[in-house]
Protein backbone atom coordinates (compact mmCIF):
# COMPACT_ATOMS: atom_id res chain seq x y z
CA UNK A 1 0.00 0.00 0.00
CA UNK A 2 2.83 2.35 0.88
CA UNK A 3 4.60 1.82 -2.42
CA UNK A 4 1.49 1.87 -4.55
CA UNK A 5 0.21 5.08 -3.04
CA UNK A 6 3.57 6.73 -3.68
CA UNK A 7 3.36 5.74 -7.31
CA UNK A 8 -0.32 6.22 -7.97
CA UNK A 9 -0.75 9.55 -6.21
CA UNK A 10 2.43 11.17 -7.56
CA UNK A 11 0.40 13.75 -9.40
CA UNK A 12 -2.66 15.37 -7.88
CA UNK A 13 -4.92 17.56 -9.96
CA UNK A 14 -5.21 21.20 -8.96
CA UNK A 15 -8.97 20.97 -8.53
CA UNK A 16 -8.58 18.22 -5.94
CA UNK A 17 -5.96 20.22 -4.09
CA UNK A 18 -8.14 23.31 -3.97
CA UNK A 19 -10.88 21.21 -2.42
CA UNK A 20 -8.29 19.80 -0.04
CA UNK A 21 -7.43 23.28 1.18
CA UNK A 22 -11.08 24.15 1.72
CA UNK A 23 -11.76 20.97 3.66
CA UNK A 24 -8.45 20.99 5.51
CA UNK A 25 -9.93 22.06 8.84
CA UNK A 26 -12.77 19.53 8.89
CA UNK A 27 -12.97 16.52 11.25
CA UNK A 28 -11.19 13.19 11.09
CA UNK A 29 -14.21 11.44 9.56
CA UNK A 30 -13.76 12.84 6.07
CA UNK A 31 -10.05 12.03 6.08
CA UNK A 32 -10.73 8.43 7.05
CA UNK A 33 -13.36 8.09 4.34
CA UNK A 34 -10.98 9.41 1.70
CA UNK A 35 -8.32 7.00 2.91
CA UNK A 36 -10.56 3.93 2.49
CA UNK A 37 -11.74 5.07 -0.94
CA UNK A 38 -8.27 5.91 -2.20
CA UNK A 39 -7.48 2.40 -3.40
CA UNK A 40 -10.86 1.99 -5.12
CA UNK A 41 -10.46 5.16 -7.16
CA UNK A 42 -6.91 4.41 -8.32
CA UNK A 43 -7.86 3.03 -11.74
CA UNK A 44 -10.18 5.93 -12.48
CA UNK A 45 -7.44 8.40 -11.57
CA UNK A 46 -4.97 6.66 -13.82
CA UNK A 47 -7.39 6.73 -16.72
CA UNK A 48 -7.93 10.46 -16.31
CA UNK A 49 -4.21 11.22 -16.36
CA UNK A 50 -2.51 12.09 -19.64
CA UNK A 51 0.19 9.85 -21.04
CA UNK A 52 2.81 12.41 -20.02
CA UNK A 53 2.37 11.38 -16.41
CA UNK A 54 3.41 7.77 -16.66
CA UNK A 55 6.54 6.31 -15.10
CA UNK A 56 8.84 6.99 -18.06
CA UNK A 57 12.37 8.15 -17.20
CA UNK A 58 13.15 10.67 -15.83
CA UNK A 59 10.81 11.08 -12.87
CA UNK A 60 13.19 13.18 -10.74
CA UNK A 61 13.33 16.13 -13.16
CA UNK A 62 10.67 18.28 -11.49
CA UNK A 63 12.11 18.04 -8.00
CA UNK A 64 15.74 18.50 -9.04
CA UNK A 65 15.10 21.53 -11.25
CA UNK A 66 12.95 23.09 -8.54
CA UNK A 67 16.21 23.75 -6.68
CA UNK A 68 16.76 26.57 -9.16
CA UNK A 69 13.41 28.18 -8.41
CA UNK A 70 12.96 27.67 -4.66
CA UNK A 71 14.89 28.03 -1.43
CA UNK A 72 13.93 25.21 0.95
CA UNK A 73 14.93 25.08 4.58
CA UNK A 74 18.55 24.01 5.16
CA UNK A 75 19.64 20.69 6.61
CA UNK A 76 23.33 19.80 6.25
CA UNK A 77 23.64 16.03 5.84
CA UNK A 78 25.55 13.78 3.48
CA UNK A 79 24.77 10.64 1.54
CA UNK A 80 24.48 8.36 4.52
CA UNK A 81 20.85 7.32 4.51
CA UNK A 82 19.95 3.63 4.19
CA UNK A 83 18.07 4.10 0.93
CA UNK A 84 18.25 6.37 -2.07
CA UNK A 85 14.54 6.95 -1.64
CA UNK A 86 15.10 8.76 1.64
CA UNK A 87 18.10 10.53 0.19
CA UNK A 88 16.11 11.88 -2.73
CA UNK A 89 13.26 12.91 -0.51
CA UNK A 90 15.65 15.19 1.33
CA UNK A 91 17.75 16.42 -1.57
CA UNK A 92 14.98 17.16 -3.98
CA UNK A 93 12.25 18.67 -1.90
CA UNK A 94 10.01 20.84 -4.02
CA UNK A 95 8.39 23.68 -2.17
CA UNK A 96 6.93 25.79 -4.93
CA UNK A 97 4.05 24.11 -6.71
CA UNK A 98 0.93 25.54 -8.22
CA UNK A 99 -0.76 22.20 -7.69
CA UNK A 100 -0.04 22.17 -3.95
CA UNK A 101 1.50 18.70 -3.99
CA UNK A 102 2.03 17.76 -0.32
CA UNK A 103 5.28 16.05 0.61
CA UNK A 104 6.75 14.25 3.60
CA UNK A 105 10.14 15.34 4.82
CA UNK A 106 12.55 12.75 6.27
CA UNK A 107 11.66 13.39 9.90
CA UNK A 108 7.97 12.87 9.21
CA UNK A 109 8.22 10.13 6.59
CA UNK A 110 8.58 7.30 9.10
CA UNK A 111 5.85 6.76 11.67
CA UNK A 112 6.88 5.89 15.21
CA UNK A 113 4.74 2.74 15.04
CA UNK A 114 4.14 0.71 11.87
CA UNK A 115 0.56 0.51 10.71
CA UNK A 116 -1.28 -2.76 10.17
CA UNK A 117 -1.68 -2.00 6.49
CA UNK A 118 2.06 -1.63 5.98
CA UNK A 119 2.76 -4.94 7.74
CA UNK A 120 0.24 -6.91 5.73
CA UNK A 121 1.07 -5.43 2.36
CA UNK A 122 3.53 -7.64 0.41
CA UNK A 123 6.74 -6.10 -0.80
CA UNK A 124 6.45 -4.75 -4.32
CA UNK A 125 9.06 -3.94 -6.88
CA UNK A 126 10.18 -0.36 -6.47
CA UNK A 127 9.96 1.75 -9.57
CA UNK A 128 11.74 5.00 -10.35
CA UNK A 129 9.19 6.75 -8.15
CA UNK A 130 11.13 5.47 -5.15
CA UNK A 131 13.71 8.08 -6.01
CA UNK A 132 11.17 10.86 -5.47
CA UNK A 133 9.92 12.45 -2.28
CA UNK A 134 7.07 10.30 -0.95
CA UNK A 135 3.65 11.92 -1.05
CA UNK A 136 1.00 12.06 1.60
CA UNK A 137 -1.79 9.86 0.37
CA UNK A 138 -4.77 11.19 2.25
CA UNK A 139 -6.17 14.38 3.63
CA UNK A 140 -6.14 12.87 7.09
CA UNK A 141 -2.43 12.19 6.97
CA UNK A 142 -1.82 15.71 5.68
CA UNK A 143 -3.72 17.13 8.61
CA UNK A 144 -2.16 14.89 11.23
CA UNK A 145 1.38 15.43 10.00
CA UNK A 146 0.91 19.16 9.78
CA UNK A 147 -0.35 19.34 13.35
CA UNK A 148 2.34 17.08 14.78
CA UNK A 149 5.30 18.32 12.77
CA UNK A 150 4.38 21.88 11.89
CA UNK A 151 7.91 22.98 12.74
CA UNK A 152 9.41 20.52 10.25
CA UNK A 153 7.00 20.58 7.32
CA UNK A 154 6.87 24.03 5.72
CA UNK A 155 3.56 25.21 4.34
CA UNK A 156 3.14 25.16 0.58
CA UNK A 157 4.51 28.41 -0.78
CA UNK A 158 3.57 30.29 -3.92
CA UNK A 159 6.01 32.60 -5.66
CA UNK A 160 4.94 36.19 -6.14
CA UNK A 161 5.66 38.32 -9.19
CA UNK A 162 8.87 39.67 -7.68
CA UNK A 163 10.10 36.23 -6.62
CA UNK A 164 9.40 34.81 -10.07
CA UNK A 165 11.32 37.68 -11.70
CA UNK A 166 14.32 37.05 -9.43
CA UNK A 167 14.16 33.33 -10.22
CA UNK A 168 14.08 34.09 -13.93
CA UNK A 169 16.97 36.51 -13.70
CA UNK A 170 18.99 34.07 -11.60
CA UNK A 171 18.53 31.45 -14.32
CA UNK A 172 19.30 33.74 -17.26
CA UNK A 173 22.07 35.89 -15.80
CA UNK A 174 24.87 33.37 -15.31
CA UNK A 175 28.46 33.03 -16.45
CA UNK A 176 27.42 33.95 -19.99
CA UNK A 177 27.66 37.61 -19.07
CA UNK A 178 31.43 37.27 -18.69
CA UNK A 179 31.84 36.44 -22.39
CA UNK A 180 29.63 39.08 -24.02
CA UNK A 181 32.59 41.47 -24.67
CA UNK A 182 34.43 38.53 -26.25
CA UNK A 183 31.33 37.90 -28.40
CA UNK A 184 31.56 41.49 -29.69
CA UNK A 185 35.21 40.90 -30.52
CA UNK A 186 34.34 37.74 -32.45
CA UNK A 187 31.31 39.12 -34.29
CA UNK A 188 31.93 42.87 -34.41
CA UNK A 189 29.67 45.74 -33.37
CA UNK A 190 26.93 44.71 -35.79
CA UNK A 191 26.90 41.27 -34.19
CA UNK A 192 25.33 42.74 -31.04
CA UNK A 193 22.06 42.78 -32.98
CA UNK A 194 22.09 38.98 -32.67
CA UNK A 195 21.78 39.39 -28.89
CA UNK A 196 18.54 41.37 -29.22
CA UNK A 197 17.17 39.00 -31.87
CA UNK A 198 17.75 36.00 -29.61
CA UNK A 199 16.19 37.88 -26.69
CA UNK A 200 12.97 38.48 -28.65
CA UNK A 201 12.79 34.94 -30.04
CA UNK A 202 13.59 33.36 -26.66
CA UNK A 203 10.90 35.43 -24.98
CA UNK A 204 8.34 34.22 -27.51
CA UNK A 205 9.35 30.57 -27.17
CA UNK A 206 9.12 30.96 -23.40
CA UNK A 207 5.48 31.93 -23.90
CA UNK A 208 4.97 28.88 -26.14
CA UNK A 209 6.04 26.64 -23.26
CA UNK A 210 3.20 28.09 -21.21
CA UNK A 211 0.66 27.24 -23.91
CA UNK A 212 2.03 23.71 -24.02
CA UNK A 213 1.73 23.34 -20.23
CA UNK A 214 -1.86 24.59 -20.29
CA UNK A 215 -2.85 22.33 -23.19
CA UNK A 216 -3.75 19.44 -20.88
CA UNK A 217 -3.77 18.84 -17.12
CA UNK A 218 -0.75 17.33 -15.43
CA UNK A 219 2.01 18.83 -17.58
CA UNK A 220 4.58 20.49 -15.35
CA UNK A 221 8.07 20.10 -16.84
CA UNK A 222 9.89 20.32 -20.15
CA UNK A 223 10.11 16.49 -20.47
CA UNK A 224 6.33 16.34 -19.89
CA UNK A 225 5.88 18.70 -22.82
CA UNK A 226 8.18 16.53 -24.95
CA UNK A 227 6.12 13.44 -24.23
CA UNK A 228 2.84 15.21 -24.86
CA UNK A 229 4.22 16.31 -28.24
CA UNK A 230 6.20 13.29 -29.47
CA UNK A 231 5.53 10.46 -27.03
CA UNK A 232 8.15 8.59 -25.07
CA UNK A 233 10.84 9.27 -27.68
CA UNK A 234 10.25 13.00 -27.31
CA UNK A 235 10.48 12.80 -23.53
CA UNK A 236 13.73 10.85 -23.65
CA UNK A 237 15.30 13.06 -26.33
CA UNK A 238 14.48 16.32 -24.57
CA UNK A 239 15.61 14.95 -21.21
CA UNK A 240 18.97 13.84 -22.62
CA UNK A 241 19.50 17.24 -24.27
CA UNK A 242 18.64 19.08 -21.05
CA UNK A 243 20.94 16.90 -18.96
CA UNK A 244 23.74 17.27 -21.52
CA UNK A 245 23.40 21.05 -21.26
CA UNK A 246 23.60 20.91 -17.45
CA UNK A 247 26.64 18.61 -17.60
CA UNK A 248 28.39 20.94 -20.05
CA UNK A 249 27.71 23.88 -17.73
CA UNK A 250 29.52 22.02 -14.95
CA UNK A 251 32.51 21.65 -17.27
CA UNK A 252 32.39 25.40 -17.84
CA UNK A 253 32.41 26.02 -14.09
CA UNK A 254 35.67 24.12 -13.68
CA UNK A 255 37.29 25.90 -16.64
CA UNK A 256 36.12 29.22 -15.21
CA UNK A 257 37.68 28.47 -11.82
CA UNK A 258 40.90 27.28 -13.40
CA UNK A 259 41.28 30.41 -15.57
CA UNK A 260 40.55 32.96 -12.86
CA UNK A 261 42.50 31.29 -10.04
CA UNK A 262 45.52 30.75 -12.28
CA UNK A 263 45.34 34.44 -13.19
CA UNK A 264 45.42 35.32 -9.49
CA UNK A 265 48.20 32.84 -8.69
CA UNK A 266 50.13 32.30 -11.95
CA UNK A 267 53.19 30.81 -10.24
CA UNK A 268 51.30 28.08 -8.43
CA UNK A 269 52.39 24.57 -9.42
CA UNK A 270 52.72 21.09 -8.01
CA UNK A 271 55.43 18.54 -8.75
CA UNK A 272 54.29 14.91 -8.79
CA UNK A 273 57.46 13.03 -9.52
CA UNK A 274 58.18 13.31 -13.22
CA UNK A 275 54.92 15.14 -13.87
CA UNK A 276 54.27 18.78 -13.03
CA UNK A 277 50.88 20.38 -12.66
CA UNK A 278 50.90 23.96 -13.90
CA UNK A 279 48.57 26.57 -12.41
CA UNK A 280 45.66 25.81 -14.76
CA UNK A 281 45.75 22.07 -14.16
CA UNK A 282 46.37 22.45 -10.44
CA UNK A 283 43.40 24.74 -9.84
CA UNK A 284 41.15 22.60 -12.01
CA UNK A 285 41.98 19.58 -9.84
CA UNK A 286 41.56 21.58 -6.63
CA UNK A 287 38.19 22.86 -7.84
CA UNK A 288 36.97 19.33 -8.50
CA UNK A 289 38.13 18.25 -5.04
CA UNK A 290 36.40 21.24 -3.44
CA UNK A 291 33.03 20.72 -5.14
CA UNK A 292 32.95 16.95 -4.62
CA UNK A 293 31.62 17.10 -1.02
CA UNK A 294 28.88 19.51 -2.12
CA UNK A 295 27.74 16.98 -4.73
CA UNK A 296 27.48 14.37 -1.97
CA UNK A 297 25.16 16.57 0.10
CA UNK A 298 21.76 15.07 0.83
CA UNK A 299 20.18 18.49 1.28
CA UNK A 300 21.28 21.18 -1.16
CA UNK A 301 19.07 23.86 0.35
CA UNK A 302 22.12 25.38 2.06
CA UNK A 303 23.71 25.92 -1.36
CA UNK A 304 20.43 27.09 -2.89
CA UNK A 305 20.32 29.92 -0.35
CA UNK A 306 23.72 31.12 -1.54
CA UNK A 307 23.07 30.40 -5.19
CA UNK A 308 19.90 32.50 -5.00
CA UNK A 309 22.29 35.43 -4.70
CA UNK A 310 23.53 34.80 -8.22
CA UNK A 311 21.70 37.90 -9.44
CA UNK A 312 23.48 40.02 -6.82
CA UNK A 313 26.82 38.47 -7.79
CA UNK A 314 26.25 39.23 -11.47
CA UNK A 315 25.22 42.81 -10.74
CA UNK A 316 28.29 43.26 -8.52
CA UNK A 317 30.62 42.08 -11.27
CA UNK A 318 28.93 44.41 -13.78
CA UNK A 319 29.30 47.35 -11.38
CA UNK A 320 33.02 46.58 -11.00
CA UNK A 321 33.49 46.61 -14.78
CA UNK A 322 31.68 49.93 -15.20
CA UNK A 323 33.56 51.39 -12.23
CA UNK A 324 36.90 50.66 -13.86
CA UNK A 325 35.74 51.98 -17.21
CA UNK A 326 34.05 55.17 -16.01
CA UNK A 327 35.84 56.02 -12.75
CA UNK A 328 39.29 54.44 -13.03
CA UNK A 329 39.37 55.28 -16.76
CA UNK A 330 40.86 51.93 -17.74
CA UNK A 331 41.26 51.62 -21.51
CA UNK A 332 43.70 49.22 -23.15
CA UNK A 333 42.48 49.66 -26.70
CA UNK A 334 42.05 52.97 -28.50
CA UNK A 335 40.75 51.63 -31.83
CA UNK A 336 37.06 51.68 -32.67
CA UNK A 337 36.98 47.92 -33.09
CA UNK A 338 35.61 45.73 -35.88
CA UNK A 339 32.26 46.56 -37.45
CA UNK A 340 31.48 43.04 -38.63
CA UNK A 341 33.60 39.88 -38.62
CA UNK A 342 31.87 37.27 -40.75
CA UNK A 343 34.60 34.67 -40.22
CA UNK A 344 34.03 34.29 -36.49
CA UNK A 345 30.43 35.56 -36.35
CA UNK A 346 29.10 31.99 -35.83
CA UNK A 347 31.15 31.77 -32.61
CA UNK A 348 29.56 35.02 -31.45
CA UNK A 349 26.14 33.57 -32.28
CA UNK A 350 26.84 30.64 -29.98
CA UNK A 351 28.01 32.94 -27.19
CA UNK A 352 24.93 35.13 -27.47
CA UNK A 353 22.70 32.07 -27.62
CA UNK A 354 24.18 30.71 -24.39
CA UNK A 355 22.96 33.83 -22.60
CA UNK A 356 19.34 32.67 -22.98
CA UNK A 357 19.61 29.06 -21.85
CA UNK A 358 16.95 29.20 -19.14
CA UNK A 359 14.04 27.44 -20.81
CA UNK A 360 14.64 24.21 -18.90
CA UNK A 361 13.54 26.01 -15.72
CA UNK A 362 10.76 28.23 -17.09
CA UNK A 363 8.03 25.55 -16.77
CA UNK A 364 8.94 25.13 -13.11
CA UNK A 365 8.78 28.89 -12.54
CA UNK A 366 5.40 29.05 -14.26
CA UNK A 367 3.85 26.20 -12.30
CA UNK A 368 5.12 27.70 -9.03
CA UNK A 369 3.55 31.12 -9.52
CA UNK A 370 0.71 32.30 -7.33
CA UNK A 371 -0.79 34.16 -10.30
CA UNK A 372 0.11 32.30 -13.51
CA UNK A 373 -1.45 35.09 -15.57
CA UNK A 374 1.58 37.22 -14.66
CA UNK A 375 3.96 34.81 -16.36
CA UNK A 376 4.32 36.89 -19.60
CA UNK A 377 5.15 39.98 -17.52
CA UNK A 378 7.66 37.96 -15.49
CA UNK A 379 9.38 36.78 -18.66
CA UNK A 380 9.37 40.26 -20.18
CA UNK A 381 10.90 41.80 -17.06
CA UNK A 382 13.52 39.08 -16.67
CA UNK A 383 14.54 39.12 -20.33
CA UNK A 384 14.52 42.92 -20.44
CA UNK A 385 16.78 43.43 -17.42
CA UNK A 386 19.19 40.64 -18.37
CA UNK A 387 19.42 41.78 -21.99
CA UNK A 388 20.27 45.33 -20.90
CA UNK A 389 22.96 43.94 -18.60
CA UNK A 390 24.35 41.74 -21.38
CA UNK A 391 24.42 44.58 -23.88
CA UNK A 392 25.93 47.06 -21.39
CA UNK A 393 28.73 44.68 -20.41
CA UNK A 394 29.37 43.79 -24.06
CA UNK A 395 29.74 47.43 -25.12
CA UNK A 396 31.72 48.58 -22.08
CA UNK A 397 34.03 45.56 -22.07
CA UNK A 398 34.87 45.78 -25.76
CA UNK A 399 35.38 49.55 -25.58
CA UNK A 400 37.83 49.03 -22.71
CA UNK A 401 39.81 46.06 -24.03
CA UNK A 402 39.12 46.00 -27.79
CA UNK A 403 40.88 43.26 -29.70
CA UNK A 404 42.71 42.23 -26.52
CA UNK A 405 39.43 41.02 -24.99
CA UNK A 406 39.69 37.52 -23.55
CA UNK A 407 36.95 34.92 -23.17
CA UNK A 408 36.16 36.31 -19.68
CA UNK A 409 36.47 40.03 -19.15
CA UNK A 410 37.63 39.41 -15.56
CA UNK A 411 40.90 38.12 -17.04
CA UNK A 412 41.47 41.54 -18.66
CA UNK A 413 40.85 43.59 -15.53
CA UNK A 414 44.02 44.98 -13.84
CA UNK A 415 44.71 42.89 -10.74
CA UNK A 416 45.99 45.77 -8.64
CA UNK A 417 42.64 47.56 -8.55
CA UNK A 418 40.13 46.93 -5.76
CA UNK A 419 37.24 46.64 -8.22
CA UNK A 420 39.14 43.93 -10.10
CA UNK A 421 39.73 41.94 -6.94
CA UNK A 422 36.03 42.13 -6.02
CA UNK A 423 34.96 41.07 -9.51
CA UNK A 424 37.40 38.17 -9.76
CA UNK A 425 36.71 36.75 -6.30
CA UNK A 426 32.95 37.08 -6.81
CA UNK A 427 33.36 35.17 -10.05
CA UNK A 428 35.47 32.53 -8.31
CA UNK A 429 33.10 31.94 -5.39
CA UNK A 430 29.83 31.76 -7.33
CA UNK A 431 30.46 28.49 -9.26
CA UNK A 432 31.29 26.64 -6.03
CA UNK A 433 27.66 27.07 -4.97
CA UNK A 434 26.15 26.34 -8.37
CA UNK A 435 28.13 23.28 -9.39
CA UNK A 436 26.24 20.85 -7.13
CA UNK A 437 22.86 22.40 -8.00
CA UNK A 438 23.66 22.00 -11.69
CA UNK A 439 25.00 18.45 -11.41
CA UNK A 440 22.29 17.07 -9.10
CA UNK A 441 19.58 16.70 -11.82
CA UNK A 442 22.05 14.69 -13.93
CA UNK A 443 23.02 12.50 -10.97
CA UNK A 444 19.40 11.90 -9.98
CA UNK A 445 18.47 10.86 -13.51
CA UNK A 446 21.25 8.26 -13.49
CA UNK A 447 20.28 7.05 -10.03
CA UNK A 448 16.82 6.26 -11.38
CA UNK A 449 18.45 3.65 -13.60
CA UNK A 450 19.86 1.70 -10.65
CA UNK A 451 18.18 -1.73 -10.44
CA UNK A 452 15.61 -1.96 -7.67
CA UNK A 453 17.54 -4.67 -5.82
CA UNK A 454 20.48 -2.24 -5.39
CA UNK A 455 18.49 0.76 -4.21
CA UNK A 456 19.16 0.15 -0.53
CA UNK A 457 22.88 0.92 -0.84
CA UNK A 458 23.77 4.60 -0.98
CA UNK A 459 27.26 3.70 -2.24
CA UNK A 460 25.91 3.62 -5.79
CA UNK A 461 24.78 7.22 -5.49
CA UNK A 462 28.19 8.30 -4.19
CA UNK A 463 29.97 6.45 -7.00
CA UNK A 464 27.75 8.01 -9.66
CA UNK A 465 28.24 11.53 -8.37
CA UNK A 466 31.98 11.07 -7.91
CA UNK A 467 32.31 9.70 -11.44
CA UNK A 468 30.41 12.69 -12.83
CA UNK A 469 32.73 15.16 -11.08
CA UNK A 470 35.83 13.31 -12.27
CA UNK A 471 34.51 13.20 -15.83
CA UNK A 472 33.87 16.96 -15.89
CA UNK A 473 37.42 17.48 -14.62
CA UNK A 474 38.82 15.32 -17.42
CA UNK A 475 36.79 17.14 -20.07
CA UNK A 476 37.80 20.56 -18.72
CA UNK A 477 41.49 19.56 -18.76
CA UNK A 478 41.17 18.17 -22.28
CA UNK A 479 39.26 21.15 -23.73
CA UNK A 480 40.27 24.15 -21.55
CA UNK A 481 38.76 26.80 -23.84
CA UNK A 482 36.06 28.66 -21.94
CA UNK A 483 34.77 30.81 -24.79
CA UNK A 484 34.79 28.10 -27.45
CA UNK A 485 33.14 25.52 -25.18
CA UNK A 486 30.46 28.09 -24.34
CA UNK A 487 29.97 28.83 -28.04
CA UNK A 488 29.57 25.10 -28.71
CA UNK A 489 26.99 24.72 -25.93
CA UNK A 490 25.11 27.81 -27.07
CA UNK A 491 25.13 26.76 -30.72
CA UNK A 492 24.11 23.12 -30.37
CA UNK A 493 22.27 22.55 -27.09
CA UNK A 494 20.83 25.98 -26.32
CA UNK A 495 19.47 26.42 -29.84
CA UNK A 496 17.63 23.13 -29.45
CA UNK A 497 16.28 23.84 -25.95
CA UNK A 498 15.48 27.54 -26.49
CA UNK A 499 14.38 27.93 -30.10
CA UNK A 500 13.80 24.68 -31.97
CA UNK A 501 12.10 22.34 -29.49
CA UNK A 502 9.57 24.81 -27.98
CA UNK A 503 8.26 25.63 -31.44
CA UNK A 504 8.21 21.98 -32.53
CA UNK A 505 6.36 20.92 -29.37
CA UNK A 506 3.89 23.79 -29.67
CA UNK A 507 3.04 22.91 -33.27
CA UNK A 508 2.68 19.22 -32.40
CA UNK A 509 0.57 19.59 -29.24
CA UNK A 510 -1.71 22.32 -30.58
CA UNK A 511 -1.89 21.19 -34.16
CA UNK A 512 -5.05 22.43 -35.82
CA UNK A 513 -5.57 25.10 -33.15
CA UNK A 514 -2.78 27.53 -33.97
CA UNK A 515 -3.22 30.50 -36.26
CA UNK A 516 -1.40 30.93 -39.54
CA UNK A 517 0.73 33.71 -38.04
CA UNK A 518 1.75 31.48 -35.12
CA UNK A 519 2.67 28.70 -37.52
CA UNK A 520 4.76 31.02 -39.68
CA UNK A 521 6.54 32.43 -36.63
CA UNK A 522 7.33 28.94 -35.36
CA UNK A 523 8.70 27.88 -38.74
CA UNK A 524 10.81 31.05 -38.90
CA UNK A 525 12.21 30.52 -35.40
CA UNK A 526 13.00 26.87 -36.14
CA UNK A 527 14.82 27.95 -39.31
CA UNK A 528 16.84 30.56 -37.37
CA UNK A 529 17.67 27.96 -34.72
CA UNK A 530 18.77 25.34 -37.23
CA UNK A 531 20.96 27.73 -39.22
CA UNK A 532 22.53 29.14 -36.04
CA UNK A 533 23.10 25.64 -34.66
CA UNK A 534 24.75 24.34 -37.84
CA UNK A 535 27.10 27.26 -38.45
CA UNK A 536 27.82 27.92 -34.78
CA UNK A 537 28.56 24.29 -33.95
CA UNK A 538 30.80 23.85 -36.99
CA UNK A 539 32.72 27.05 -36.30
CA UNK A 540 33.25 26.40 -32.59
CA UNK A 541 34.23 22.77 -33.13
CA UNK A 542 36.68 23.66 -35.87
CA UNK A 543 38.38 26.23 -33.65
CA UNK A 544 38.50 23.79 -30.73
CA UNK A 545 40.15 21.17 -32.94
CA UNK A 546 42.54 23.79 -34.32
CA UNK A 547 43.60 24.89 -30.82
CA UNK A 548 44.04 21.29 -29.66
CA UNK A 549 46.24 20.46 -32.62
Amino acid sequence: MKSSVSEQSLYIESEEDEDEEKEFTKGEQEGDDSDTSNHDSTQNQQKSKPDSLNTTWPQSYRQSIDLYSSVPSPNITFLGTPTISRLSGSVLSSSLKRRHTPEIFPSAAKPLLPTVVDEQQPQQRRSSHSLLPPLLSTKASVKKSTKADSHEIPATRQSSYGQAVLNGMNVLCGVGILSTPYAVKEGGWVGISVLFIFAALSYYTGLLLRYCLDSQPGLETYPDIGQAAFGTVGRLAISIILYAELYACCVEHIILESDNLSALFPNAKLNLGAYELNSHHLFAVLTAIAVLPTVWLRDLSVLSYISAGGVIASILVVICLFWEGLVDKISFEQSKGTTLNLTTLPVAIGLYGYCYSGHAVFPNIYTSMEKPSQYPAVLLTSFGICTLMYAGVAVMGYMMFGELTLSQFTLNMPQHLVASKIAVWTTVVNPFTKYALTMTPVAMSLEELIPSNHLKSHIYSILIRTALVISTLVVSLTIPFFGLVMAFIGSLLTMLVTLILPCACFMSILRGKITRLQGLLCILIIAVGVVSAVFGTYSSLSQIIKNLS
